[in-house]
């Protein structure tokens, strides 16, 4: 298999269809498994140049005629964007392999023209490599650092600009791999252990005492113990929900917006497999996914319902805790969801009444003396502190606990849990727990 030339094809798959890369590259990450190919490159051009097609695409136009190349085929696009980043991103890269493959990938796939057409944009930018970006805070930032430029708006009307150039860099970076120890079949330091006997080196975090932190994805997602269940795959903001939620053994929770169930999966851990995780998602693919991670991880306390959350029944306060991790705006989540940056057009009214539906529906599940925890993984206020805000005004019921008994105050803010990506290191989340009360 030829690297750059899968990486352009799951590339141009993204652009021209809106197609998510993960599961495209899981896909070739397994053919790469019968070959001498290693899969790091692949995921570095693909979810690099996904990430930077904005500014990719800028520093393209400043060596083409400006109305040709806005009508240039997306494919042929996608190959220069593959290009430069080698040129600009890819150090351990040498400048005339990047060209040279490049050309040749050109040639096999659209003819000696366009070949002809590609070389003499890269040689140009290798002659001129210094770009004149635009003057305006909003516009350099959204083309420099490779973001629609209506994020980067509404993101310097809430931040000061420094800091959302560092979240927008932040962003860009590669992420490291986060793992959920599986305290059903082992512990954190028996897992540390073993992966030091193969040379791997995980840490431990204080945001979170179930987590651990590596460099190494590769060789860690290819390991026996991914497959044998020891661990899972989970970003430490979505961990520290849970923590915050604190599963206590026997409860009976409810998920109402389970999606693949990685919170679903943990909260039945801590409840060491007693008590009922009802987990609930309209999606049956998602349902299905949920299903068997559950099952690599030795989890049988989760109920699985395909349904509409608005839609479960019968309504009656029934659970000890209830868990609204809700659809948002994404923000938090940029650093990891390559394309989704491009694909986040969401209404952000929309989105507002979807999520203070959810908060009403939910809180009709909660016990007297049970909890309501809400998340979501977005740093726009209007998604977070404003819907509770608004909830606890109309809902006397219930109030607003502090979450630093069950979580580090470094993430806190104001009874919020509440990481920001750039200065936690960490996806962006928020979440509020609130208790309803007795009487």
């Amino acid at each position: 298999m030829n690297i750059r030339e899968e990486a352009l094809n799951i590339i141009i798959k993204v652009l021209k269809n809106d197609m998510f890369s993960d599961k495209l590259l899981s896909q070739s990450a397994k053919k790469l498994k019968n070959s001498d190919e290693k899969p790091d490159l692949l995921y570095v051009l693909v979810k690099g140049v996904i990430k930077m097609k904005e500014n990719l695409d800028y520093i393209a136009r400043q060596f083409t005629k400006e109305d040709k190349f806005k009508n240039t085929d997306i494919k042929i696009k996608a190959l220069i964007y593959l290009a430069l980043y080698q040129l600009i991103y890819c150090d351990s890269i040498p400048d005339h392999a990047a060209v040279n493959e490049s050309v040749e990938l050109a040639k096999k796939n659209f003819g000696d023209s366009v070949a002809n057409f590609i070389n003499a944009v890269l040689r140009e930018y290798q002659r001129n490599p210094i770009i004149k970006y635009p003057d305006s805070p909003a516009e350099r930032i959204a083309v420099e650092h490779s973001y629609p430029a209506d994020i980067i708006s509404q993101w310097l009307k809430r931040m000061p600009e420094d800091q959302v150039e560092y979240l927008a860099m932040y962003y860009n970076e590669a992420p490291k791999l986060y793992l959920r120890v599986n305290k059903l079949a082992t512990t954190k330091h028996k897992l540390i252990a073993y992966f030091a006997k193969k040379n791997i080196i995980v840490n431990e975090t204080p945001a979170c005492p179930n987590m651990l932190i590596s460099d190494q994805a590769a060789q860690i997602l290819n390991d026996v113990t991914f497959d044998e269940g020891y661990f899972t795959i989970q970003d430490i903001s979505a961990a520290m929900v849970i923590d915050l939620l604190h599963p206590e053994e026997n409860e009976n929770i409810l998920d109402l917006f389970a999606g693949r169930g990685g919170k679903a999966g943990y909260i039945a851990e801590l409840l060491n497999n007693t008590g009922e995780v009802v987990a609930v998602d309209k999606i049956p693919n998602k349902i299905k996914e949920m299903k068997q991670t559950l099952e690599r991880l030795q989890v049988n306390n989760v109920k699985l319902i395909t349904e509409d959350a608005f839609k479960f029944g019968p309504v009656a306060p029934a659970y000890d805790k209830v868990l609204i991790d809700v659809p948002c705006s994404g923000w938090g989540v940029f650093q990891k969801k390559a394309e989704l940056r491009w694909q986040a057009k969401q209404n952000i009214q929309e989105l507002l009444k979807i999520q203070e539906k959810a908060l009403s529906t939910a809180a009709q599940f909660v016990k007297p003396g049970g909890f309501l925890i809400y998340s979501t993984c977005t740093i726009n206020d209007d998604e977070n502190e404003a819907q509770i805000e608004k909830f606890l005004n109309s809902n006397p019921a219930f109030e607003l606990i502090d979450p630093t008994a069950f979580i580090p105050s470094e993430y806190t803010k104001n009874k919020f849990l509440k990481t920001i990506p750039h200065i936690h290191h960490t996806d962006g989340a928020f979440a509020a727990k609130m208790r309803k009360k007795l009487n």
